[in-house]
């Protein structure tokens, strides 16, 4: 058996694909409080109640289009490590494991 590294200390962030950028970013911080925590550019919003964070990505296409070759809603999810090196940890333990990757490890553009 593969020796699984030391464990995540977390879920970080989720990322979605949306429609209406605007009005999302609304609802969760009028509505919900949630706070801006970072916006890159007119397409990206990065919002945070606390610990946690939510990224907003303005979809491309239209969002009448239905079907296998609609846009996939969710990005991403992010996961927190106690230190930068268990990222290589993890990814090799992951490779080892028959799980397709499909990027190689990077440091996000927010520097985390």
């Amino acid at each position: 058996m593969i020796k699984r590294p030391p464990a995540t200390i977390g879920m970080r962030h989720v990322a979605l694909f949306v429609d209406q950028l605007e009005l999302c970013e609304r609802f969760y911080v009028e509505l919900l409080g949630m706070e801006v925590e970072w916006r890159p550019d007119s397409d990206n919003v990065y919002l945070s109640g606390g610990s946690d964070n939510l990224a907003l990505h303005r979809a491309v296409g239209s969002p009448a289009k239905q079907g296998a070759d609609r846009q996939e809603r969710l990005d991403h999810i992010g996961f927190m490590l106690a230190r930068i090196d268990h990222v290589d940890l993890w990814h090799q333990f992951l490779l080892d494991d028959g799980v397709t990757i499909l990027t190689e490890p990077r440091s996000h553009r927010d520097g985390a």
